[in-house]
């Protein structure tokens, strides 16, 4: 029952006030709750890691939760043996699998408009649209939905006319950073578990505390626990690190849950107007108000932010 209906209902028993406060306070007893997206799809070896190797490590660490994750895969590279793989091992384990374009153009690129976006859908949708659990939810490169309000509309009218749904972040982070930091530091010569150990550590530590800040946020501009999605990335750092993190979000007191219930919540139908559009659905609704601003950066993530951060950690920066 939301707020507005116990407050209405308050009026005629001369307690709206109370009514309120313990809605609040019996939202703010329930668990927070996290589900796992996964973006782009890579279907090449990482190091020393066979392609088919460290996908599976992610798939496992999700079969060991009993998880189900969307997965929102480029076209491009899906169409060979090893693309088809990729998209086979995920559906067979029951994965959604959702379009993030053909090539990942930034749609806000000056040069980029409504029937390319269209162009970039539709390319995907015919490499996927033949699975078992394709679905038809989007989600933009970058988060980047468009600067002005005409390519906004002319987006959003494309989605719509195509009968897909944008797939929402709340959570969003830095982990393509980290991941593309390790993976230089593990290119060295002598690679030391200890130093991997580090970059495990820092890791856990910046998703969660992304996490906690879009929750912290989401419940401020809605008066109750929303299940939040998670941004992660197909890349090395998912694979060694994926089973810790759930590991740590049930640690810090969250509920892992299915990314494919999480969408059926009524947050994700909700439209923002800030301009330029995109970003976390939890950022962007923030930033509409105005009220936000001293804690609202934009970009809203990204590695300029982490790497004081990994220096701090003791991690080097490598170039």
């Amino acid at each position: 029952m939301k707020v507005e209906i116990l407050l209405f209902l308050g009026l005629f028993l001369g307690s709206c006030q109370p009514a309120a406060d313990q809605l609040i306070e019996e939202q703010s007893k329930t668990k927070p709750k996290v589900s796992f997206t996964f973006d782009d799809g890579i279907t090449t070896d990482i190091l020393h890691y066979p392609f088919e190797d460290w996908n599976e490590m992610i798939l496992t660490s999700l079969r060991e939760e009993e998880l189900t994750a969307v997965f929102f895969v480029t076209g491009r590279n899906k169409q060979d043996a090893k693309g088809r793989f990729l998209l086979d091992s995920w559906s067979k384990d029951g994965h959604l699998i959702a379009n993030h374009t053909y090539s990942h153009p930034s749609f806000n690129r000056e040069e980029l408009g409504p029937d390319d976006f269209e162009d970039e859908l539709l390319k995907t949708d015919k490499v996927i649209s033949s699975y078992d659990t394709y679905t038809k939810l989007f989600r933009f490169p970058y988060l980047k939905e468009g600067k002005t309000q005409e390519k906004i509309e002319g987006f959003r009218n494309v989605l719509k006319q195509h009968g897909y749904r944008n797939g929402h972040v709340t959570i969003d982070a830095s982990d393509w950073y980290v991941n593309g930091q390790l993976i230089k530091y593990m290119q060295g010569a002598a690679v030391d578990t200890a130093e991997i150990a580090k970059y495990k550590s820092f890791y856990l530590q910046h998703i969660l505390e992304r996490a906690n800040f879009y929750d912290s946020l989401a419940y401020q501009l809605t008066e109750r626990r929303i299940p939040h999605t998670l941004l992660l990335h197909h890349n090395l750092t998912s694979a060694l690190f994926l089973g810790d993190l759930i590991a740590k979000f049930k640690a810090e007191g969250w509920e892992v849950v299915d990314a494919d219930d999480t969408f059926q919540d009524p947050f994700f139908s909700k439209v923002s107007r800030t301009k330029p559009a995109g970003e976390s659905l939890v950022w962007s609704l923030a930033k509409e108000t105005g009220e936000y601003e001293a804690i609202l950066r934009y970009p809203a993530e990204d590695s300029q932010y982490e790497i004081p951060k990994m220096k701090e950690f003791g991690l080097q920066i490598r170039d």
